[in-house]
């Protein structure tokens, strides 16, 4: 399991990523709820964080850690329409 700072980061970079997937592409269209998911998570992160309660539970944890994981499958999947 990664840490807080580690997994906010990385979420960040996989928002701003999924963003610049082509808008003519299926894949732009499918993740942009699950983009939404991942914002509103950051948003939370970043509350708690002014509030000093960054005690963050870990299912909590495990739901941005799965978002990340299917934000990498959208992207991947976004790359290999690309190439065809």
């Amino acid at each position: 399991m990664l840490k807080q700072e580690e997994l906010l980061e990385t979420a960040q970079l996989l928002i701003y990523r999924l963003e610049r997937i082509s808008a003519d592409s299926i894949w732009a269209r499918r993740s942009s709820g699950h983009r939404g998911a991942m914002l509103k998570w950051v948003e939370d992160f970043e509350k708690r964080g002014q509030t000093q309660e960054i005690d963050a539970d870990s299912i909590d944890l495990l739901t941005i850690e799965n978002l990340i994981r299917t934000g990498y499958e959208f992207l991947e999947n976004a790359a290999r329409e690309r190439l065809r």
